[in-house]
């Protein structure tokens, strides 16, 4: 028992970030985990010759189950569905999803909501785990040459979808900083300078707390909308950099309460897109990690 939990233990972080990636919520990942840990306990480990292999297809299979199911319930979703931010700033955390090298951005995860779960499977598995095609296939109960389509179409239809900027690390950081500098000294010119003048804004309230039913369009709506806080509640505003899904966002505080967090998207020039969480649900992890920090 004890050499199968230390194994389980050690690609637990793989395990998560499989099921994060899939279903754009920890929540609902760490669901995952435990039902895949469940079946590794249950399991003749010794018929098994690659645990790591093994893993990532039960993985796989259960969250493809889920993302059917969630799929219905985010039907009836209030408003516009984005996933659950994470905090990637801590290498203690135990789901270390920046272990995996790949793209985390919420951005990313919100447009992989436009493929079908098999597909979102399948394009994971090879592009970003690196499993090959025969390994893919075994896990999704297909032929080669169907994953190899399948992967193909969900890289054009995220081609469609997704900015095609390729920004480096310190040049995002750089702009957002220069951008929440703007925001603290309350300089609305410089704000809208560094905006895209056809960038847009996409809030997830969850039905809890008030956000837009629609992206809000046009950089300087946004700059002035996020401005407008720091008129009537300055006292009270705080705007915390933080690492979300590996990629420098903000954290918006009024007094001790978590407002939202916030990610970019940048053209290296320009902010291009901003992606506000609000759904209280959805923050209650990164208050709780936040908490000591503000005390």
């Amino acid at each position: 028992m004890d050499t199968s939990l230390d194994r389980f233990t050690q690609l637990r972080p793989r395990v998560l970030g499989v099921a994060y990636r899939m279903l754009g919520s920890m929540a609902e990942a760490e669901d995952v985990a435990q039902e895949v840990w469940l079946r590794w306990n249950g399991t003749d480990r010794d018929a098994i010759e690659n645990a790591e292999a093994w893993l990532i297809a039960t993985t796989t299979r259960i969250a493809i189950d889920e993302l059917r199911m969630a799929r219905r319930s985010r039907e009836h979703y209030v408003g516009i569905w984005l996933p659950e931010p994470v905090l990637t700033d801590d290498a203690s955390t135990p789901e270390r999803l920046h272990e995996a090298a790949s793209d985390l951005s919420v951005a990313f995860l919100a447009v992989l909501e436009r493929l079908a779960p098999e597909a979102r499977a399948a394009f994971l598995l090879h592009d970003v785990f690196d499993r090959d095609y025969p390994e893919i296939a075994r896990i999704l109960d297909k032929s080669e040459a169907a994953c190899r389509q399948i992967v193909h179409r969900a890289r054009a239809r995220l081609r469609e979808e997704r900015p095609l900027h390729a920004v480096p690390h310190h040049t995002h950081q750089q702009l957002l900083q220069a951008f929440t500098e703007a925001l603290d000294k309350g300089d609305l010119k410089s704000m809208i300078a560094l905006m895209d003048t056809s960038a847009q804004l996409i809030g997830d309230g969850g039905g809890f707390v008030s956000s837009f039913p629609r992206p809000m369009l046009g950089g300087a709506r946004i700059a002035q909308l996020l401005f407008a806080p720091t008129l009537r509640r300055r006292a009270e505003l705080r705007m915390v950099p933080a690492f979300i899904n590996g990629r420098l966002g903000v954290l918006r505080y009024f007094g001790e309460h978590l407002d939202s967090a916030m990610s970019f998207d940048t053209d290296g020039e320009r902010i291009t897109q901003i992606l506000v969480q609000r759904n209280p649900n959805k923050l209650a992890r990164i208050l709780a990690a936040q908490q000591p920090a503000l005390r």
